[in-house]
């Protein structure tokens, strides 16, 4: 199995799951890191709340970084569930 193969996602049921998880995990992650800063730009509009936006961005570029840790991680888990049902198929002399 190689990494990042778009195919990866249909080697089995169990690898569709594990691939769906981590896509709703990224897209959270994505709306989330947006939101904070749609939200975060308007509150420096204001000199009061610039304190706030300014962690919002903060915030929202830590988010904008786990993007490619959630995608190298999910990786890493689908490459070892090929090598784990691989090894299951040796053990039972498939």
């Amino acid at each position: 199995m190689q990494m990042f193969h778009p195919d990866n996602r249909h080697a089995s049921a169990e690898h569709a799951k594990l691939w769906a998880a981590y896509e709703i995990a990224y897209t959270a992650v994505d709306f989330s890191a947006a939101a904070m800063f749609v939200v975060g730009s308007v509150l420096f509009f204001w000199s009061s709340t610039t304190y706030a936006a300014t962690w919002l961005f903060v915030i929202g570029s830590l988010f904008f970084g786990l993007k490619p840790t959630i995608r190298l991680v999910r990786e890493v888990r689908m490459v070892s569930l090929g090598k784990d049902q691989q090894l299951a198929e040796r053990l039972n002399g498939g």
